[in-house]
């Protein structure tokens, strides 16, 4: 039986600019910061580092993150829409290994969510070969990342 529900891809501004994956499921938003960005390229294998679930209301934001706080900067809607997935999707990420559909404005088809063996927190995602997969794909950003300014002494 397939299971539709919803997800987010944040761009995030923080410190250092990376990706948030948020994943619909359990009343929650499963969470993952991705610092290269998700891929269309079945050849990039990324590192997605588990966060703190948030709740679901998170799913919307768009903003800025106060200095000071847990976050801080500047956070965008880089891609949303709905993920599918075939079987319960808890059950899959607590085996360690979540397959699932994107039905997203710019990430589409399969892709593989899996935890690395003796390396708590810290998963791959990779797009699966098929139909929606681009061996060409670059990562655009919604905004402009901040570069960074050398001090000279």
């Amino acid at each position: 039986m397939e299971i539709k529900r919803r997800f987010v891809i944040h761009e995030h501004h923080a410190s250092h600019l990376h990706f948030d994956l948020r994943l619909e499921m359990a009343g929650v938003l499963k969470s993952w910061a991705v610092p290269k960005g998700l891929s269309l390229n079945p050849n990039h294998k990324r590192l997605a580092i588990e966060v703190p679930d948030h709740s679901l209301s998170y799913i919307g934001f768009v903003g800025r993150i106060a200095e000071g706080r847990y976050g801080a900067g500047e956070v965008v809607i880089w891609d949303n829409g709905e993920y599918s997935t075939t079987g319960e999707p808890l059950e899959q990420l607590q085996k360690g290994r979540l397959k699932f559909t994107f039905h997203g404005e710019k990430l589409r088809g399969g892709f593989t969510l899996l935890q690395m063996k003796d390396r708590k927190g810290q998963w791959l995602i990779f797009k699966e070969k098929d139909e929606f997969a681009d061996f060409d794909w670059e990562l655009k950003t919604v905004l402009t990342p901040k570069l960074k300014v050398e001090r000279k002494s």
